[in-house]
């Protein structure tokens, strides 16, 4: 166990997007930390969380730490981390089970509350990018789910997938040490606007450097987003505005434009016409598995639940491994009442993934369906032991017995 802790006094500032702060708490105490409730003097680490979006050169400090505890600040008695910066320090990130918490796709879209085809959207154009992949299923931690949540957050403004990625490449143009803004910067919105702190001033899209002369002082930075962009040290900001995004498009003449054409079709919400463009792009170059994997995707959204199935069943023909179009086509068989059927599926997804989550809150809830409670109570179970704090959590302790603990 990690010693760079011991003896230290600890302080959690702002929310924390990881874990609970009793479970950071009782975390670092392991570590041989003393957790105290308030910032003083005394204090050798203050950890600000993750959900604040803040971090030694942005965060407002005077909301956070009196002028005898920034005085330890200046002096280098007192060190500021954000929450990522500590688990790296630990070493815990990749090995210890209370931080690694890794979310689906499926999971990320119910924690979010948006449909699990934006998370793929934002998962296919490079928004959120997954810490590891098993089987074609890609995992995505808590750092990527506080950069989703302000995607949705800027997807609720009415800014279109397109709109984003443009604004965030002429945005990478004028910092480009700066290689994830999304995930790396303190973004707030307004409106349509991406505001995002530069500690310069603020820069326009073209570059120009002006002043914010409008910022008003608020209260503590854990109110809303929105009202840390009028910190009481009027923190500067870059401003974006977002235009309107067209899914016009040519016909396209390459695999490449076909593929980029489907993919406006579905953002726009034209499905019917980016799945036929998907159609078209098979017979250009071929089925290959991710495509009937999107394609049956677009299927079981237009309400073609015969014609998701089977591209779901020809993307594992030509990759068995396909450990997600396997669980899809259960979740399909069992819409149509096919459980027998979808209980094959699940458990072929366990087999190529035993960890696979979301396969055993599926096969748990299938067998419910079957009125087989025992395997249903064992899948349960699986399920919370590899997803305790998984949206579904809730759901899957409320199936088990109540002598179950």
């Amino acid at each position: 166990m990690s010693d760079v802790l011991e003896g230290k006094r600890i302080v959690f500032v702002g929310k924390l997007a990881s874990m609970a702060r009793r479970d950071a708490a009782r975390l670092v105490r392991r570590h041989g930390a003393t957790v105290v409730d308030q910032p003083d003097p005394s204090v050798h680490l203050a950890i600000v969380g993750e959900e604040e979006r803040l971090g030694p050169e942005t965060a407002n400090f005077g909301d956070w730490f009196d002028a005898a505890t920034r005085a330890a600040m200046d002096a280098g008695r007192l060190e500021v981390l954000s929450e990522t910066e500590l688990w790296q320090r630990l070493g815990l990130v990749d090995r210890e089970p209370e931080i690694q918490r890794l979310y689906t796709p499926a999971m990320l879209a119910e924690l979010l509350g948006v449909p699990v085809a934006t998370v793929r959207r934002w998962h296919r154009r490079g928004f959120i990018q997954p810490v590891r992949e098993v089987r074609r299923l890609p995992y995505f931690d808590f750092q990527e789910v506080a950069t989703a949540r302000r995607l949705a957050d800027l997807q609720a403004a009415g800014a279109s997938p397109a709109a984003i990625e443009r604004q965030f490449a002429e945005l990478s143009r004028h910092l480009p040490h700066v290689p994830r803004p999304l995930a790396q910067l303190s973004v707030i919105i307004q409106g349509k606007e991406i505001l995002l702190r530069e500690e310069d001033g603020l820069l326009e899209p073209g570059g120009q450097l002006r002043f914010d002369f409008d910022a008003a002082p608020t209260a503590r930075p854990d109110a809303t987003a929105a009202s840390d962009s009028n910190s009481a040290e009027a923190a500067p900001i870059l401003c974006f505005s977002l235009p309107f995004h067209s899914a016009a498009v040519d016909l396209p003449l390459s695999v490449g434009q076909m593929a980029a054409a489907a993919t406006e079709l579905e953002e726009a919400d034209q499905l019917e016409a980016a799945a036929e463009m998907y159609r078209a792009l098979m017979a250009a170059e071929g089925p290959r598995p991710e495509s009937c994997f999107l394609l049956a995707e677009l299927l079981y959204r237009t309400g073609d639940l015969s014609g998701a199935r089977e591209r779901y069943y020809m993307a594992i023909e030509m990759d068995e491994n396909y450990v997600e179009a396997r669980a899809n086509l259960g979740c399909v068989l069992a819409e149509q009442g096919n459980c027998e059927l979808a209980v094959a599926a699940f458990e072929g997804a366990l087999r190529y993934h035993p960890d696979y989550a979301d396969a055993h809150y599926h096969l748990a809830r299938t067998f419910d369906e079957l009125n087989r409670p025992q395997e249903a109570e064992t899948h349960w179970r699986a399920f919370l032991e590899h997803a305790p704090d998984s949206p579904w959590a809730d759901e899957a302790r409320a199936r088990l017995p109540a002598d179950g603990g």
